[in-house]
């Protein structure tokens, strides 16, 4: 699945959101019919790019945090999929960057049983996320099962978005304060109940008229982004 999206201006404050990229899986594939996958080759390029432009990667809690985000681009993994801490977390270390990596409570340890015509990816263990919390990247909430929030009744999708922040808690020893909704969809209902379970921002995909600090558009980046393509993205982020 492609995304195109475009920077958007927060309706309540009139200033445009901070610049986010959407990443998900990170590794060598050979077939890849969700476009969820960047070459690990191709992905350092990418950091490379955003360093030569004197540009920071950082995780959610810190772009949000910050008085000036002029140099900051939010890094964001989609999903929590084993290569994270196998192929992300050490290019991250060596560039200096950090990221937020958004993970599936009720998942860890399992696979990615919701992309059934696309290759098996393991994701990250328990134990897993504890460590890569350890390296300093921050651990989001990406729900409990990695459902479409706005078809399950109440009860569920409190489990979904409250229950899911209480493990994530646990396991990663931080306070987690960033949920990202599956497959980019949310309503109204689903916005105010992220709000009313504590969570500090909200991250979306495409803009919209929900579009706010918990609801937050990002730029999806894929293996075809280059330094023209990031170029281009990062013009149209500015210039909107």
């Amino acid at each position: 699945m492609a995304w195109t999206l475009h920077e958007h201006v927060a309706p309540t404050t009139g200033r445009a959101f901070p610049y986010v990229l959407m990443y998900h899986s990170v590794t060598e594939y050979s077939s890849d019919p969700y476009q969820v996958t960047v070459d690990p080759a191709r992905f350092e390029q990418q950091l490379c790019w955003l360093e030569r432009r004197g540009l920071r990667g950082v995780a959610m809690r810190e772009l949000m945090a910050a008085g000036d985000r002029r140099r900051l681009v939010g890094l964001t993994f989609d999903d929590g999929y084993e290569d994270f801490l196998l192929s992300v977390l050490p290019a991250l270390v060596r560039h200096g960057f950090t990221a937020t990596v958004f993970v599936i409570s009720g998942r860890m340890g399992g696979t990615n049983r919701w992309d059934p015509d696309g290759p098996v990816k393991q994701l990250m263990t328990a134990d897993q996320v504890r460590l890569a919390a350890d390296f300093g990247m921050e651990i989001g909430s990406h729900g409990r099962l990695h459902q479409h929030l706005s078809e399950v009744d109440d009860g569920e999708l409190l489990d979904e978005v409250a229950g899911s922040r209480h493990v994530l808690r646990a396991v990663s020893g931080q306070e987690v304060s960033g949920f990202c909704y599956p497959y980019g969809r949310l309503d109204r209902r689903v916005r105010q109940v992220v709000r009313d379970s504590g969570y500090d921002y909200g991250c979306a995909i495409w803009p919209s008229a929900l579009s706010g600090r918990h609801a937050l558009p990002r730029t999806y980046v894929g293996d075809r982004d280059g330094n023209v393509r990031l170029t281009a993205k990062r013009l149209r982020h500015a210039m909107r």
